[in-house]
């Protein structure tokens, strides 16, 4: 990738003190992948009138095992640069919010931002190792304006707590896309429920547009004043906002639950076919689940799935209940085998719950215990009470 040859004669050769630095944050949009929003850093040439921004989000479909690596948890993003009306255009067109915070960067400082954006546009430089929460587009550009700054940013904002985890942010920004953010919630282990401080919290394009404002530098007088010189919204969001808090999701996946327990137990009653299918039917997508955990964490890079505390409400061990599951529709009692497997699996129920005591850092995964402990319960119950009534019967 090469710096745009139509910028040489401004941006790229202006002197220092002629560079206007700006952080332009544009607003989440309406597909899954925009929900969390995009920013980029602006240089402007005072003299000439040029205006380019830098941004760290461009991925390439081209690239070799592209897919591969996404699920391995291996891919790579592309720095890229636009003149500022260009990139700036599209967001406006779609109805993203688009925000312009001046900052007061002195003439070195400006001046060697801008050869860093230049040498990290070289195509030797241009890729980077993508991370959604770590390493990503408003990391990179938090981080950038940091080393230019002589890494006053990151102190500051360290000392800061953060409002939200990775998981309530996750949540909150995808909550249009019901569907994705209960996947994602499933998916996302206790990593993503650690406590941040506001530099972490800034993985958020928007939430490093909020943290920014409180960020101070000194001048050459040793006077301490904003690093925001001011704040313009050069274009208003004309789209749905996401939620400014995230939704809790331990009512609905509690009734979910409950509805489908009182519904299988109902049905092992009336209707055992439709209880076998019902019942089938979690025990697999449980089986299947489980895989996908277990895969994430062993054998990705995906570490804020790893050690995820719903395998011991969703495994492979489910898939070993089915012939238990349609036997008792006949009302034949569940073997030995089944009822060990049923105990392991209520024991490992039992455990999520205990988790929830100890000291420190718990995934937050009460909406999915309080889903499936009804399920299970009621699975369990419907085969041990069928082996009761035969071995009474005998």
């Amino acid at each position: 990738m090469l710096w745009p040859a139509h910028a040489r004669a401004g941006v790229a050769n202006a002197p220092g003190a002629n560079l206007e630095v700006s952080l332009i944050t544009y607003g989440p949009g309406d597909t899954y992948w925009e929900r969390f929003g995009h920013d980029a850093i602006e240089l402007r040439d005072t003299v000439s009138g040029e205006a380019v921004t830098f941004n760290y989000g461009v991925f390439d479909f081209d690239e070799s095992g592209f897919l591969l690596n996404f699920a391995r948890g291996q891919m790579h993003y592309l720095m890229d640069a636009e003149p500022s009306d260009v990139d700036q255009q599209y967001y406006t067109q779609v109805g993203r919010s688009v925000t312009r915070q001046h900052l007061a960067f002195t003439a070195a400082q400006a001046a060697d931002l801008r050869d860093y954006l230049l040498w990290n546009l070289q195509p030797e430089n241009v890729r980077y190792e993508y991370d959604y929460y770590m390493r990503n587009c408003a990391t990179r550009v938090r981080d950038a304006l940091d080393k230019a700054l002589g890494g006053i940013i990151k102190p500051q904002l360290e000392s800061r707590v953060g409002g939200m985890t990775f998981r309530q942010q996750t949540a909150r920004l995808m909550s249009q896309q019901a569907w994705l953010m209960l996947i994602l919630d499933l998916g996302l282990g206790p990593y993503a429920d650690q406590p941040l401080s506001a530099w972490q919290e800034a993985f958020l394009p928007m939430e490093l547009q909020h943290e920014i404002n409180h960020v101070t530098v000194t001048d050459a007088d040793g006077h301490a004043h904003p690093l925001v010189l001011d704040e313009k919204v050069l274009s208003p969001n004309r789209l749905d906002a996401p939620p400014a808090t995230a939704p809790d999701l331990r009512p609905p996946l509690a009734l979910a639950g409950l509805l489908f327990a009182v519904v299988l137990f109902a049905t092992y009653r009336f209707a055992p076919i439709v209880y076998a299918l019902l019942g089938s039917l979690y025990l697999v997508l449980a089986g299947l689940v489980g895989i996908a955990l277990l895969v994430l964490w062993t054998l990705t890079t995906h570490h804020s799935a790893w050690a995820n505390a719903n395998l011991l409400l969703f495994n492979p061990l489910a898939f070993l209940l089915l012939p238990a599951l349609w036997r008792s529709r006949k009302q034949l009692a569940a073997s030995r085998y089944a009822n060990a497997v049923i105990a392991i699996q209520l024991l490992a129920i039992l455990a999520a719950c205990l988790l929830h005591l100890l000291p420190g850092v718990v995934q937050q995964n009460q909406p999915w215990l309080l889903f499936a402990l009804p399920v299970w319960l009621v699975i369990a119950w419907c085969m041990r009470r069928q082996r009761v009534v035969n071995t009474s019967a005998a």
